[in-house]
């Protein structure tokens, strides 16, 4: 590729802008804030394009304290020659008309994150402002915009000697209802994905409204994904990269892989700088060779007979932290779905499959020490599978797990309607009495458990079955667990958590929290997961009465109703749900009109996958550390 081979000839257009604004929805997926952080991806992607490329080497991004955002590159710019088919600068027609833009014929970028050429244009029709500003042919030019109409046209400021393309936009209030202010920890998230998969690209990032700050800047690319992955993980081997390219050109396959002494599995997939949360053809491919790869190799070792594979998908899944990376031509890119969630080109599993066992295949014989401990894992894994199974099938012919006889300690709600009933999960008997007798029967089932619940964090199937609580709960729930899940038959679409506020409370939730996110992920995910929130004060004066359910609100409270209390008021610190009666939980922490409920929810899953196995697994040293850190930040209830 020419170094300036990128000019208006390569603009082709398509449609113009009216839909957008009409059906925001079809174009960024949401009119929530999460579409307004969509928006600043399709800017940010599109500097990365240049990055791709080959021409970028920094971006920058600024949030300014008006809600403006501002991203800037040191890439080519984008064109603003006049195109003679349109008689209109390219810069004009790249901002204002939808598929336009020089990613369709494939030539003036071979790999893009701009899917259909409408990242620019949309996120300009969905703007209150935009300004784009190009440094090129050591010329400065500037075009404004309102709402995706030009104010006027290409205008030349004077003379530069940098080169690079700086997008300032201010999205819409009409389209975005729920708020345009940017949460700086997601962009940080966004900023800082995509610099672990472009290797050697600056990220700034800098937030006017609260004066903070972040950079970023990987040499390993996908190497410092994984590490940072494993970060307080105990590894078994060095980390192992592959990647192979077509010979066309067309498309080529990033992937790191490396095990740790834990039980989940961390795979991230990636196409373009996109996530790909939902997987897809690349993550299938990657999949399927690793399975046989480690078979194989097994067989050629003498481990295993030949014609019998001992290794499933499953257990080299166990403990394998990876990363697949797929960059192709933007040109024949197929995602499901507009917001690009899953791949869905058919070609791009045989290559992945085939580049990857091909990597894993000449690693191994490389490194026969790291092949070894990656086998002992496996096998391992697949022992505690067949010892898992075995345990739950002993189960399930007695008919526990299929619903047949729910526990003895459930009370259970009238209502069949999964979508409307509650599952109330407690501490103790005493609690439980209390919330079996003050709850709405109708819609609210009662299960208490008994003192702690077992840490799964490094627990198996069969030690799981083999609990008792955690039995009762997987059979109230309905759905199975593991290979024998079926979401379809969750019983209760609220699950919540409601335990004592003192420190065995919060252990206890911490527990079970660990149990849904490892073993029943599904009911996170989906939203199901709630933690109640029972009051903390009750204060009381003559015949008033009043609930605080904070320190704060305590405070609040006391000099709000300060006329009311004639004498000293009598304030009381509830240590436990116990000390409740029926009638003032229900009043308190279970009635819908009344009641505080904290849904839980994964907006980082790497950040909660560290929790978890800081918190939760063997590692006492970065346990120790963590705590350090975050010891002044506790609330100690002393």
């Amino acid at each position: 590729m020419k170094k300036n081979s990128y000019t208006g000839e390569q603009i082709v257009v398509l449609e113009g802008l009216e839909p957008v604004r009409k059906r925001p929805a079809m174009y960024i997926g949401t009119t929530s804030l999460a579409g307004v952080h969509h928006c600043l991806n399709e800017i940010i992607d599109n500097s990365i394009d240049e990055a791709l490329a080959g021409y970028a080497n920094t971006v920058w991004v600024t949030i300014q304290k008006d809600g403006c955002v501002v991203v800037r590159d040191d890439g080519r710019g984008i064109p603003v020659d006049i195109i003679p088919k349109y008689k209109t600068s390219a810069l004009e027609i790249v901002m204002t008309k939808l598929h336009a833009g020089g990613k369709f014929e494939g030539k003036a970028y071979k790999v893009s994150g701009g899917l259909h050429g409408v990242g620019a244009s949309v996120v300009n029709a969905l703007s209150t402002s935009m300004t784009v500003q190009v440094h090129r042919d050591g010329k400065m030019y500037e075009q404004t915009y309102k709402r995706g109409v030009p104010t006027g046209s290409v205008k030349t400021l004077g003379k530069t000697r940098k080169t690079g393309t700086v997008v300032t936009f201010l999205p819409d209030p009409e389209i975005f209802k729920e708020g345009i202010q940017l949460d700086f920890d997601t962009v940080k998230k966004q900023v800082r994905d995509r610099a672990y998969l472009v290797a050697k690209l600056a990220f700034h990032l800098e937030d006017e409204r609260s004066n903070q700050e972040a950079h970023y800047y990987f040499e390993g690319g996908i190497l410092s994904l994984v590490k940072a992955l494993n970060r307080n993980k105990e590894t078994l081997h060095k980390s192992i990269f592959i990647t192979k390219t077509t010979d066309n050109g067309e498309q080529t396959v990033e992937a790191a892989i490396q095990y740790t002494d834990t039980f989940s599995e961390t795979v991230e997939s990636y196409v373009n700088v996109i996530p790909t949360p939902e997987g897809g053809t690349h993550l299938t491919g990657f999949r399927m060779a690793l399975t046989r790869a480690i078979n194989d190799y097994a067989k050629k070792i003498g481990v295993t007979k030949n014609g019998q594979d001992n290794i499933i998908g499953e257990d080299t899944r166990e403990g394998l932290t990876a990363v697949v990376y797929m960059k192709m031509s933007s040109q024949n890119l197929q995602f499901e779905g507009q917001t690009k969630g899953k791949l869905g080109n058919a070609e791009v599993q045989p290559f992945v499959q085939s580049a990857v066992k091909e990597g894993l295949d000449t690693f191994f014989e490389e490194n026969p020490a790291d092949a070894k401990s990656i086998l002992e894992k496996v096998f391992l894994a697949s022992k505690a599978r067949l010892a898992a199974k075995a345990a739950k099938d002993a189960i399930i012919r007695k008919g526990a797990l299929e619903g047949a006889s729910l526990p003895g300690k459930l009370a259970d709600c009238q209502s069949k309607d999964a979508s409307q009933s509650e599952l109330f999960i407690v501490e103790g008997d005493s609690a439980g009495g209390s919330a079996k007798q003050g709850r709405d029967r109708k819609f609210q089932a009662i299960l208490p458990l008994r003192g702690k619940v077992l840490n799964t964090e490094r627990a198996r199937l069969d030690k799981i079955i083999e609990f008792e609580e955690l039995k009762a709960l997987v059979i109230a729930l309905g759905m199975g667990i593991a290979d024998s899940l079926n979401p379809d038959k969750l019983r209760y679409h609220r699950v919540i958590i409601m335990t004592d506020a003192d420190v065995d409370g919060e252990h206890i939730m911490t527990l079970l929290l660990t149990f849904f996110y490892r073993h029943v992920p599904y009911v996170v995910e989906h939203g199901h997961l709630y933690i109640a929130q029972p009051p903390l004060y009750k204060i009381t004066a003559g015949k008033n009465t009043w609930y605080a359910y904070s320190d704060l609100e305590r405070d609040d409270l006391l000099k709000a109703h300060k006329q009311d209390m004639k004498g000293i008021p009598n304030i009381q610190r509830y240590k436990g749900l116990g000390e409740m009666n029926p009638e003032q939980l229900w009043d308190t922490t279970m009635n819908p009109q009344n009641r505080i409920i904290r849904q839980v929810t994964v907006a980082d899953t790497a950040i909660a996958d560290q929790v978890f196995t800081t918190l939760m697994g063997e590692e006492v040293a970065s346990r120790k550390r963590f705590i350090q850190t975050h010891a002044k930040s506790a609330t100690l209830d002393i």
